[in-house]
């Protein structure tokens, strides 16, 4: 039976970050979970690891049980900075393979860029799974009115009216429910992966994070660009996994990221959405699982 600790690391701003660490043999496998998310969500993938390699999972700030710190920290750059302090404090010797989801993906391409001599001698091999390297809500009607709110220089005025309004949106939350469900089978779910018991599952897991954590992430989400960073991995093995329905890093991001990383692995999966890592459990953990074959068989060689 594989044996769990639990511990704290210590971000370079004073944020103690929640972490949990699965014995095992090398390489360190370290999973980042996505935006309103935490740990929790890599169960599935945490149980296949089991035996096969040691696994730290942390919570990202504001999530799960890790402490929030101050507002204007929570952006992606921040992010990577806490990847680092948890990889140094937690993993520091020995082989990593970095698996990030969304905006865990988005994570790892920030830590690329701050630190990319990480990349190769520490850092094996990279997961980027349903996530984008910049330009996301381009298209469709969202993406209209953010750039009608950038010409007219209110999108800032708009995210700190969303800030000051949350801890109230917060108090009178409601969650668990059927709008909430409709919303999340919609947004999180492909055309033939929503089985009730799925839905029902992200549904409560995305609705522990406030709101007040929501409205502060959501700027750094539409900023990002870290297309640049990729070239920090093109050394590495690296699998890009994106379902073919995910409305929210639609398949387009994953190829532009393909493009920048030609020997990367490149899975489309038919009717999946956002959430693969729960309704593809057999593809993800496959591809992960070959992605640690190749990092081994690149360190044989």
């Amino acid at each position: 039976m594989t044996a769990t600790t639990s511990r704290t690391a210590t971000t370079d701003d004073g944020v103690r970050l929640h972490v949990e660490v699965d014995d095992g043999p090398s390489p360190t496998v370290v999973l980042v979970h996505g935006f309103t998310a935490r740990l929790g969500e890599f169960d599935l993938q945490r149980q296949s690891l089991g035996g096969r390699a040691r696994v730290v999972l942390y919570d990202q700030r504001g999530h799960g049980a890790s402490r929030r710190g101050r507002v204007r920290r929570a952006t992606i750059e921040q992010l990577g900075h806490d990847l680092g302090s948890v990889l140094d404090q937690v993993v520091p010797a020995g082989p990593v393979v970095v698996l990030g989801h969304s905006m865990g993906g988005m994570t790892i391409m920030a830590l690329a860029r701050q630190r990319p001599e990480l990349f190769g001698p520490r850092i094996v091999g990279a997961f980027l799974l349903a996530t984008s390297s910049g330009g996301l809500v381009e298209a469709g009607p969202v993406g209209l009115v953010l750039r009608a709110a950038r010409r007219l220089h209110l999108l800032t005025l708009l995210l700190l009216w969303l800030r000051l309004w949350a801890p109230l949106l917060e108090r009178l939350r409601r969650r668990g429910t059927d709008w909430g469900r409709r919303y999340y089978r919609h947004s999180l779910f492909g055309t033939d992966d929503a089985e009730p018991q799925a839905v029902a599952q992200v549904q409560a897991l995305l609705e522990e994070t406030p709101l007040t954590v929501v409205a502060a992430f959501y700027r750094t989400l539409l900023d990002h660009d870290e297309h640049a960073s990729l070239v920090a991995m093109a050394d590495i093995p690296v699998t890009l996994l994106v379902g073919d329905s995910d409305r929210l890093t639609p398949v387009h991001h994953s190829r532009r990221m393909a493009e920048a990383l030609p020997d990367a692995e490149l899975i489309v999966v038919p009717g999946a959405g956002h959430s693969v890592n729960i309704t593809r459990r057999e593809v993800v953990d496959g591809a992960l699982l070959r992605l640690l074959d190749r990092v081994r068989q690149a360190d044989a060689a």
